[in-house]
């Protein structure tokens, strides 16, 4: 029994003893980047904990963190299994491990082993994980069904599946409604396709995972309306001024469509009673 008397969770993992003795992103990998995915993080990271806990990661887990970053969700999970289960960061940037494996040799997280592989192509290298976690990483692959057969290959039986992505992208949008804003989220999700990515990816997968034999254990959706004042609000704008740049870049927009996008935002959001609702993430727990 826990100390306020509640039952302690079953988790899902085998017990263990201690043992005896640069690719580039779409985004970048850049400084301003790993800032953006750290406070990204903050703002998930109360329903990725919820999310973990229902799928009964705990004590001992070995845990696939998959498309891991720089480590943000990796450290949580590493303080969730403890020093006797393992969190295996797979990340394919130099760049996001380096500052991994630093976070990991601070905190003295001898759990977390980073590999530096790319999902796509390599193969996963390990075996019989207890859990798995993905956030945002399908909807980047250009070929995501083969890389989740991977990844689903890589779990033992009765080992769970958690998932974040988005299922519908076009639900960024302010209130009132700002057309120039409205313009930028469209040529995101084409610049998105174009490069090969599916922003709606959770459409599919819940279909995949049964194909593969999966249990859907649970379904959430998430989308938030909320204001300036409150700090979900910073989490896709820091995302807004990046990837303007990054369609400026790509010859998307030119550098007066840029402009009227910025004066827009700049513009609505001062005005009192603006709204941004954001874009809608699908939560998936899967029971192989």
């Amino acid at each position: 029994m826990l100390r306020d008397g509640a039952q302690r969770p079953s988790y899902i993992c085998r017990s263990r003893r201690w043992p005896m003795a640069e690719r580039d992103y779409v985004l970048g990998t850049h400084d301003d980047e790993i800032y953006r995915l750290g406070f990204q993080h903050r703002v998930w990271r109360p329903r990725a904990l919820d999310a973990w806990a229902r799928a009964r990661i705990g004590d001992g887990c070995r845990v696939i963190d998959f498309g891991a970053g720089p480590g943000f969700a990796t450290m949580d999970l590493a303080e969730i299994v403890g020093p006797t289960g393992e969190v295996h960061a797979l990340e394919r940037s130099r760049r996001f491990l380096d500052t991994l494996e630093a976070q990991a040799k601070a905190r003295g997280f001898s759990q977390v082993k980073a590999h530096e592989i790319d999902v796509v192509t390599d193969l996963i290298p390990v075996k019989d994980a207890d859990a798995a976690w993905a956030r945002w990483i399908f909807a980047f692959l250009p070929d995501p069904k083969p890389a989740l057969k991977k990844l689903v290959g890589a779990l033992r039986p009765g080992a769970a599946l958690v998932i974040h992505e988005y299922i519908d992208y076009r639900t960024w949008r302010l209130a009132p409604s700002a057309p120039n804003f409205e313009r930028f989220v469209e040529e995101v999700v084409k610049n998105w396709r174009a490069s090969g990515g599916e922003p709606d990816i959770a459409r599919d997968l819940p279909a995949w995972l049964t194909d593969m034999g999966l249990k859907l254990e649970s379904l959430r959706p998430y989308v938030d309306v909320v204001s300036k004042e409150e700090n979900v609000w910073r989490w896709p704008i820091g995302f807004f001024d990046i990837h303007i740049d990054r369609l400026l870049e790509l010859n998307r927009i030119t550098p007066q469509m840029a402009k009227e996008m910025r004066d827009e935002f700049a513009r609505v959001s001062q005005q009192p009673g603006t709204l941004m609702v954001t874009p809608l993430v699908l939560e998936i727990i899967a029971r192989k």
